[in-house]
């Protein structure tokens, strides 16, 4: 499960005021929920882009910062999906994340990448035990 941040100065709720409505757009239809860290997420079991075999999103709320956006996507293997032509339908689906989470989180695939960089960097290096 990922976790994404806002952009500074922004919260999700103002971004995606409506959850439910925006995952089924982008998604498919909810089927059920999930508990992860105390919140209940949303899972789509069947999405609608056929290179997704599972969808569980949500927003994360704590107490002491802000919210973020939980994402966890599960892929058809890529051998499958070009055994079965469906290339179109994975550059759809990498679409369909990349504007979902741009839309959440105003961020792009770029500032994501370097802001996951930018944490494991800040990371201290951990002792081995020998």
């Amino acid at each position: 499960m990922e976790e994404y941040k806002m952009r500074r100065g922004e919260h999700l709720s103002d971004r995606i005021p409506d959850m439910e409505a925006t995952v089924e757009d982008y998604f498919g239809p909810i089927t059920g929920t999930e508990e992860y860290n105390g919140n209940d997420l949303y899972v789509i079991a069947d999405p609608d882009n056929p290179v997704f075999d599972r969808v569980t999103v949500g927003a994360i709320e704590y107490s002491s910062k802000k919210d973020k956006l939980a994402l966890d996507i599960e892929e058809r293997p890529a051998e499958k999906i070009i055994a079965e032509g469906l290339t179109d339908a994975a550059e759809d689906a990498v679409s369909a994340k990349n504007e979902f989470l741009l839309e959440a989180t105003g961020r792009d695939a770029k500032a994501r990448r370097d802001s996951m960089k930018r944490a494991v960097e800040d990371e201290p290096d951990e002792v081995d035990d020998v």
